[in-house]
């Protein structure tokens, strides 16, 4: 259904939201969502989770839902931001999930935490994949063999992973290209 979000699994499963109107908001659809978590099962329990360019939130709650320890959700747009906080309320997740807003850049440029799970589903046709993966890589936020997942539109150049990064899964769905990657270490 437009305009809500659905969570496929956990404990808020079957659960529906609506979310913020905002333009170029592009949740992560059902079907992709799906796939995605059936790669990660074994890796979502306890869990950090970074939502890096969270918009709805659908990947980090859907990993809140299925047993991930905590999220921090970076999001620029206040208006959506603000969506999110108040759905995160709703669910009272709130100890276990952290609304930050900013750019997502700029909020990589001090490490603060190091992340088990990381999503990066950014604007299509921007061109920020190549910088935000160096910046995660050069700047220690991933712990040791952590899972990031990449998404972006086909018509975009393939993102270059670092050369310790394995491609563990890999989907292309309508113009959606999807791929789960492990961080060496």
């Amino acid at each position: 259904m437009a305009g809500q979000l659905r969570i496929i699994g956990g404990e808020w499963r079957g659960r529906r939201f609506p979310v913020a109107q905002a333009s170029g908001l592009r949740p992560t659809a059902d079907r992709n969502r799906e796939t995605l978590f059936n790669w990660l099962q074994g890796d979502i329990k306890g869990a950090r989770v970074l939502d890096l360019f969270a918009g709805t939130g659908a990947l980090g709650l859907e990993a809140l839902s299925r047993g991930a320890e905590n999220a921090v959700f970076v999001e620029k747009r206040r208006p959506v931001a603000q969506s999110l906080q108040a759905l995160i309320r709703r669910l009272e997740a709130g100890i276990r999930a952290e609304v930050v807003m900013a750019d997502a850049r700029r909020y990589l440029e001090r490490p603060l935490h190091q992340f088990d799970l990381v999503f990066l589903d950014p604007p299509f046709r921007v061109g920020l994949l190549p910088g935000v993966v160096e910046q995660l890589q050069r700047g220690g936020w991933l712990v040791p063999g952590a899972s990031v997942y990449v998404e972006s539109g086909i018509e975009e150049t393939p993102l270059s992973p670092p050369d310790d990064w394995s491609c563990r899964r890999e989907k292309t769905a309508g113009g959606v290209c999807y791929r789960l990657f492990q961080a060496g270490g």
